[in-house]
């Protein structure tokens, strides 16, 4: 439709953009769910069979519905669909020939093990199409993220354009992100402050840029934005949440756990990142920085060694330090005098369009109308245009009129002024508006919100039971949570399923400072701590087999609290009950890479100079001894390991020696020289423990560490059986860590035998990635590059040993010593007479970024001696 034939197409208000959803329905059913969501969360239309019933043949339906779409997304995994009778084609397929070719096309395929053989061809025929965006996804919360993503690229690229000069390319992408959060809803009136960032960062002379203002002003969300809107001149992306670090030394730790680099002591952090990011561009973003100030050298002191690096720090002041470049965070514009200007007018101003934005959520009835035009506009400016005091306020638009509310303001905020005339004025309203809404809760809430100030991070309902137990205003728990929630002092999320509550960060530091007035709480924070002492117990054994990657989630969604738990019972000398929580999650520690942080914690205890219960000193200096395992430069202290055996031995615990003597067993194959007898002579004791025997997971590791021993000792048989066990016994118990590590050994020893078999490894770097183990994924590569290197894939080999050796320059983590597999090869092809060939190829995996090389990994097409691989210039977007 055009305006007068010849305009452009004016769409009615309810013509949203239509997106089509290509897929076949049973097999993808919760894909297709996932998909739908991420399209409604951009109030786009998804365009679906199941939305509706309609009194058409299927083909003729759906050839209708994509002559009225606007996007083409199609979503692929085994099954090649169903062929109806005289037809040659399935539905699936005619859905993709259909899709107009100036349809926009973005693709999505699920890792499989096995495709239907006419599905295989038709992706190959779509990622020949240079017209079709093509990804790979893992499961249905990865695919909505990346819908919901590329969708909104997408609807920026196209504006782009059609804002653009005729002869100007739109926007090629965005850059790769790394955990930016995603945020709970648009940013509002903020166009102008981004535009004029974005700006900013694009220059090179302006690598550290500050976002100042007081709490609740908005900077976080602008620098969220910012990280989301970055072009294609960064690499990375990457959002680091300061908000739990209190020590100015562990900022730069803090950036390291973003970025994937693990400290490997053996030189300055900053010297680690800079080896890790060597030809990188980064974009990293520190967030909440003002109660770290004096850590702002630090970050000055990283800009020579991350050259290609740009900072962006959301601080309440400045940092104060050269080569900074300032930006005031200002409140949102504030509208004009209501007896001068009209409901259109007064919507025109970005602080009333968030107060309707919110209170609209809060109450869909809610609208800004004539009659209550004027209030609303007094609720803004008495708010001063602060983002989060004018989101708290409008929460409450189900309980209060605007006049009732604008009331309620007047009374307090000159109360609050005057009581705290040393913070700084806009400082004073944000937090008028958050004892505001405290005072509105009920007595019952308001005791509630002082008592989550003993949380530090996102916490459960569990969790919430437990440190509320037994008080009388605790009764209807769920109710009082509901109250703060719809008071927007309290937010809820999903993680894998399990709700979870949060705090916005000038929320939770009043509900902290509230909570240390409590005379009770010193036996909360213990009540805190004893309770995910509890949570460790409980899961446990989880960490074992088919419910595995369930517990790490668990653990993982409340990591904050139980570290703060750990440390806080370590500072009041429990330190017999922290090394229990350590011992039993040593599967969590070891796949989510926290091993340093813990290993320190039991380097404390060992030094702290308290005596020590026998199986406290065995789980320390245990711990100790297994993280020194990964960590180069550490001394490999076999003493330490016999004693921590000798000591289990004395207490009875049967299953601890066994892991004990399977730690021993690495340490002495790893020593310099190592003690090929006595490491045997260890993992066969292990392995001959009945409790050891009865443990899955644990059986099978020990079985690919006596294989290994073997293999050492040139027994190619005997390790092959070993590593074959163990794949059979992690396979029955459905662990895939144990999976992973089987496979990656059966891997390696069909590569000795000149007979590579790299599904082995495919499989591997499926299941680590499934886990979010990015060790394992090191592992498979390399695997990877010594099956190519075998059959004389020299670019193949070259370019996946590049990205191993990237990913570990990355995090700070070698193999295990006993556990060299791939440098003999790396030699062999440097020596021959296509080392340069090999070296190129090299160069271009070490910078391709990560996921386009677990894409190309996890590709089964081999890249043939003749074929092209991205050039560096290429490869780095």
């Amino acid at each position: 439709m055009t305006d007068g034939g010849s305009g452009p197409r004016i769409r009615t208000p309810d013509q949203r953009l239509r997106v089509f959803v290509s897929s076949t329905l049973k097999e993808l059913e919760p894909e297709r769910r996932a998909a739908r969501a991420a399209i409604e969360r951009l109030k786009l239309a998804p365009v679906m069979f199941e939305l509706g019933a309609r009194p058409h043949p299927p083909r003729q339906l759906y050839r209708a519905y994509l002559e009225q779409s606007d996007v083409f997304v199609a979503v692929y995994w085994q099954e090649y669909g169903w062929v109806a009778p005289g037809e040659e084609i399935s539905g699936l397929e005619d859905e993709w020939r259909l899709a107009p070719r100036d349809m926009p096309r973005l693709i999505y395929v699920k890792h499989a093990h096995d495709r239907e053989q006419r599905l295989n061809a038709l992706l190959t025929r779509i990622r020949d199409d240079d017209r079709a965006s093509y990804k790979p996804f893992t499961d249905a919360a990865e695919l909505a993220e990346l819908v919901e993503a590329d969708l909104a690229t997408l609807l920026a690229e196209r504006f782009d354009a059609s804002r653009a000069p005729a002869t100007v390319a739109p926007t090629s992408e965005t850059a790769p992100v790394g955990r930016v959060p995603v945020p709970f809803s648009d940013a509002v009136g903020r166009e102008h402050e981004l535009a004029t960032l974005l700006g900013w960062i694009g220059r090179d002379a302006q690598r550290l840029v500050t976002l100042v203002g007081p709490g609740g002003i908005g900077k976080s969300r602008l620098a969220i934005e910012v990280a989301r809107n970055a072009d294609a001149r960064f690499d990375r992306v990457t959002f680091v949440a300061l908000a739990q670090v209190r020590d100015p030394g562990e900022l730069l730790p803090a950036i390291a756990r973003e970025l994937g680099v693990r400290d490997t002591d053996d030189r300055p952090i900053s010297e680690q990142l800079g080896v890790a990011r060597a030809g990188r561009r980064d974009l990293i973003v520190l967030d909440n920085f003002e109660q770290i100030i004096d850590a702002a050298t630090d970050v000055v002191s990283l800009l020579p060694d991350l050259p290609g690096a740009t900072f962006i720090v959301t601080s309440r002041e400045r940092l104060r330090v050269r080569g900074e470049q300032v930006f005031d965070v200002e409140p949102l514009g504030l509208p004009p005098d209501p007896d001068e200007a009209g409901v259109h007018d007064v919507l025109e101003a970005a602080a009333v369009r968030l107060f309707r934005d919110r209170a609209n959520a809060a109450d869909p009835r809610f609208a800004v109308t004539d009659d209550n035009a004027a209030d609303v506009v007094r609720i803004c400016r008495a708010l001063e245009g602060v983002p989060l005091a004018i989101e708290l306020a409008a929460a409450r638009i189900r309980a209060l009129t605007p006049t009732a509310m604008l009331g309620r303001l007047d009374r307090v905020l000159p109360l609050l002024v005057t009581a705290a005339r040393d913070l700084p004025e806009r400082q004073r309203t944000i937090r008028a508006t958050i004892e505001w809404s405290i005072d509105l809760l009920g007595a019952d809430a308001r005791m509630l919100f002082d008592r989550l100030g003993v949380f530090t991070g996102a916490f459960s309902l569990d969790a919430v039971e437990a440190v509320t137990a037994g008080e009388p205003w605790a009764a209807d728990l769920l109710g009082t949570l509901l109250e703060l929630i719809d008071g927007s002092l309290l937010r809820q999320h999903d993680h894998h399923g399990l709700p979870l509550y949060s705090m916005l960060v000038p929320v939770r530091e009043l509900a902290t400072a509230r909570f240390e007035l409590d005379p009770d709480a010193a036996a909360v924070r213990r009540t805190h701590a004893e309770y995910y002492v509890r949570l460790a117990a409980e899961t446990e054994m989880l960490l074992r087999g088919a419910m595995q990657s369930t517990a790490l989630d668990r653990l993982e969604a409340e990591r904050d609290d139980l570290r703060a738990g750990c440390r806080h019972l370590i500072a009041v000398g429990e330190v017999d009950v922290v090394a229990d929580v350590v011992w039993r999650l040593f599967l969590y520690w070891w796949v989510r890479s926290l091993l340093p942080e813990v290993k320190a914690w039991m380097e404390a205890v060992l030094e702290s100079g308290r005596p020590l219960s026998p199986r406290t000193r065995a789980i320390a200096l245990a711990f100790s001894s297994w993280v020194a395992l990964w960590q180069p430069d550490s001394e490999i202290r076999t003493e330490r390991i016999d004693e921590a055996v000798a000591l289990f031995r004395a207490v009875g615990d049967e299953f601890s020696v066994g892991l004990a003597l399977a730690i021993a067993s690495l340490s002495y194959t790893s020593a310099m020289p190592a003690d090929l007898d006595r490491a045997e002579e260890r993992q066969r004791s292990a392995l001959a423990l009945d409790a050891v025997r009865h443990d899955a997971t644990f059986h099978s590791l020990f079985e690919s560490v006596l294989g290994r021993i073997l293999h050492l000792r040139g027994d190619s048989a005997g390790a092959v059986e070993c590593y074959e066990r163990a794949r059979e016994l992690a396979g029955r118990a459905g662990d895939e860590f144990a999976e992973r590590i089987a496979l990656n050994q059966i891997g390696w020893s069909r590569i000795a035998a000149g007979e590579p078999q790299p599904e082995l490894f495919r499989r591997a770097l499926e299941l680590s990635m499934r886990l979010r183990n990015e060790d394992g994924d090191a592992y498979a590569l390399e695997g990877l590059a010594g099956s190519a290197a075998v059959v004389g894939d020299f670019q193949r080999a070259g370019f996946l040993f590049g990205a191993a050796e990237a990913l570990r320059a990355r995090t700070g983590l070698h193999e295990q010593r006993s556990y060299s597999t791939y440098q003999p090869f790396i030699d062999a092809m440097l020596a021959t007479d296509r080392a340069a060939e090999f070296e190129a190829a090299r160069v271009v995996g070490r910078r391709m970024p990560r996921r386009t090389v677990l894409e190309i990994a996890l590709d089964r097409e081999p890249v043939s001696a003749d074929s092209e691989i991205p050039r560096p210039s290429e490869a780095s977007s």
